[in-house]
C-alpha cells in the first residue's frame, strides 16, 4: 500500500504520453478556425465526452465523492435541471451560432446588440473562467500534495510550497500539447481521459468494495442508517426564509441546474467553443444533450463511491470532504494501482485546464483584439497571437489557483458559486436578445449590470443559496432590460 516508485513511473509516463497525444492529434493549424473550433470537423460523440469531461473531470473526481460521505445524494436532483437546460440550449441558442458561422459565444450579442455588449459579456467570461478554472486546478493538486508529502525530497516544504509545485506541473504539461494542438487536440486528449479516469475510478470502487466484509451490503446498511440515500429535499422544514438558503432542495436544484446549465453550455465560450465543434447543427445538439445524461450517470457513480467511502472509513469524522477520496488512491491502492488513477485524474484535470486556456484565449483575440487592434490581420498573423493569448491565460490561470489554497469549502461548491454570480448576468442578456425584440444595446447593459450587482449583493451580504443565483440574476438582467427599453426607445406615433 502506499505511492511506491512504480506509482511515480506511471505518472510521469502517462503525463508524457498525453502531451504528446495531444501534440500529434492536434496536427497542423493553418488558421483561427483550425485552433479555435477544428475546422468543424470532429464527430458529435466525441464532442458530447469532450463536454462531460471538461465540466466535472477533477472536481467530480474528487470533491462529490466528499459531499456524499459528509451528506447524502441531494446533489444528485441537480442532474434533472441540467438535462432540462440542455434541451433548451440545443434549440435556443445553438440555432442562430450555426446560422452566424461564430468562433465565439459573445459574436452573437455582436449580431444582436452591438459590440460594447459582445465586449461586456466576453470581460465577464475572462474574468468567471479564470477563477473557475482555479478552483478546478487547486482540486486536482490535491492527490499530488498527499504524494509529495509522503515523499522524503519534499520533507522539508511547506503545504503551500507542495501545492504550488503540484500546481506548476499539472500546467507545464497541459500547456505543451494545449498551444501546439488547439482545440482538436483538448477535444481528443478529454476522450479518453475520461473513459481512463471513469475506468480508474470504477477499479478503486472494486477493491474498496472488496475488503468491506460484506461488501456493497456493508455500504447499503451504513448509508441507510443515516439516511444518505435521501436524494430529494422539499427544504420547506424551516418555513420560507430558510426554503431559500438549502442548496439542494428539490426545486432549488431542478431550477438552479437548468439555468446554471442554460448559462455554462449555452453561454459559456469553454463549452460553446467545443459545441460549435461539430460539423453540423444536428451533431452540436446531440453533442449537448447526451452530455446531460452522461453527466447525470456520472454524478450518480461518483455519489456512490462517497457512500462506500463512508463505510470504508467507518463514517470517521473527516473535516474536509475534498480529501477523502485522494486519501484513499494514495494509501490503500496496491502498487501500481494508486499510479493509474492518480495519472487518469491529472489527465481528466488536464483536459478542463487546456479547454479553458484554449476558451479564454479565443474570446480575447476574436472579441477583444481583433475588432480594436487586428482588423486588417492575415491568418497567420491571427494564429501567432492567438498562441501568445494562450500563453498568457496559463500563467494567469496558474496563479489564480493559488487563491483557494486556504479554502475550507468544498471545492465543487465554491467553483459552482463562483460561475453562478456572473452566468445570471450573461444568460440574462442572452435571453434578453434572443425572446425579445424591443431591447437594444443599452437596455442589454443596464440589464447585465442590474443582474451581477444584485448577484454580487446576494454572495457577500445574504444567506440565499448559489442554487439560485442564476435564476435571479437571469429574471432580473431580463426585468431591468425590459424596463430600461420602455423608456430609452423612441416611442411611435
Amino acid at each position: 500500500m502506499g505511492f511506491t516508485l512504480i506509482d511515480y513511473v506511471i505518472v510521469i509516463v502517462y503525463l508524457i504520453g498525453v502531451a504528446i497525444f495531444g501534440v500529434v492529434t492536434g496536427g497542423k493549424q493553418r488558421t483561427t478556425k483550425d485552433y479555435f473550433v477544428g475546422g468543424r470537423k470532429i464527430p458529435w460523440l466525441a464532442v458530447s465526452f469532450a463536454v462531460v469531461a471538461t465540466e466535472t473531470s477533477s472536481i467530480t473526481f474528487i470533491s462529490i465523492p466528499g459531499l456524499a460521505y459528509l451528506t447524502n445524494l441531494n446533489f444528485l436532483q441537480i442532474t434533472i435541471g441540467y438535462i432540462i437546460g440542455r434541451i433548451v440550449i440545443a434549440f435556443l441558442f445553438l440555432p442562430p451560432y450555426y446560422r452566424g458561422e461564430l468562433v465565439t459565444a459573445y459574436e452573437l450579442l455582436k449580431t444582436r446588440f452591438g459590440e460594447k455588449t459582445r465586449n461586456y459579456a466576453s470581460l465577464v467570461f475572462l474574468v468567471t473562467r479564470t477563477l473557475a478554472t482555479g478552483v478546478r486546478l487547486f482540486t486536482t493538486a490535491i492527490p499530488l500534495a498527499i504524494i509529495f508529502k509522503g515523499y522524503q525530497l519534499f520533507s522539508g516544504y511547506s503545504d503551500t510550497q507542495i501545492y504550488a509545485i503540484a500546481i506548476i506541473i499539472i500546467t507545464i504539461f497541459t500547456f505543451i500539447y494545449t498551444y501546439t494542438g488547439g482545440i482538436k487536440a483538448v477535444i481528443w486528449t478529454d476522450v479518453i481521459q475520461m473513459f481512463i479516469y471513469i475506468g480508474g475510478a470504477s477499479l478503486a470502487l472494486y477493491i474498496m468494495l472488496s475488503h468491506l466484509p460484506g461488501g456493497w451490503n456493508t455500504v447499503v446498511a451504513m448509508a441507510s442508517s443515516k439516511m444518505k440515500f435521501q436524494f430529494v429535499d422539499w427544504g420547506f422544514s424551516g418555513g420560507l426564509a430558510h426554503f431559500f438558503t438549502v442548496k439542494y432542495s428539490f426545486i432549488a436544484s431542478v431550477l438552479g441546474g437548468a439555468f446554471l446549465s442554460m448559462a455554462s453550455h449555452g453561454t459559456d465560450q469553454l463549452i460553446v467553443q467545443r459545441l460549435l465543434s461539430t460539423d453540423s447543427l444536428k451533431g452540436s445538439q446531440k453533442a449537448v444533450i447526451a452530455s446531460g445524461f452522461f453527466v447525470a450517470l456520472q454524478f450518480l457513480f461518483f455519489l456512490i463511491i462517497g457512500l462506500s467511502l463512508y463505510a470504508f472509513y467507518n463514517a470517521f469524522p473527516f473535516k474536509d470532504g475534498d480529501q477523502i477520496f485522494p486519501k484513499f488512491i494514495v494509501e490503500q491502492l496496491p502498487s501500481g494501482v494508486s499510479g493509474i488513477i492518480v495519472a487518469g485524474l491529472l489527465a481528466s484535470a488536464m483536459g478542463s485546464l487546456s479547454g479553458s486556456i484554449s476558451s479564454l484565449a479565443s474570446s480575447t483575440l476574436v472579441d477583444l483584439y481583433k475588432p480594436y487592434f487586428g482588423k486588417g490581420n492575415s491568418d497567420e498573423k491571427d494564429l501567432k497571437m492567438s498562441k501568445l493569448f494562450s500563453i498568457f491565460w496559463t500563467i494567469i490561470l496558474a496563479g489564480t489557483a493559488f487563491i483557494f489554497l486556504r479554502s475550507n469549502e468544498s471545492v465543487i461548491e465554491i467553483a459552482l458559486s463562483i460561475a453562478s454570480v456572473t452566468y445570471g448576468g450573461l444568460l440574462g442578456t442572452f435571453l434578453l436578445g434572443v425572446l425579445f425584440k424591443k431591447p437594444q444595446q443599452t437596455d442589454a447593459i443596464i440589464g447585465f449590470t442590474a443582474g451581477l450587482l444584485i448577484l454580487v449583493y446576494i454572495f457577500f451580504f445574504t444567506p440565499i443559496a448559489w442554487t439560485w443565483y442564476t435564476l435571479i440574476g437571469s429574471l432580473t438582467t431580463i426585468v431591468v432590460g425590459l424596463i430600461s427599453a420602455r423608456f430609452t426607445q423612441p416611442k411611435v406615433t
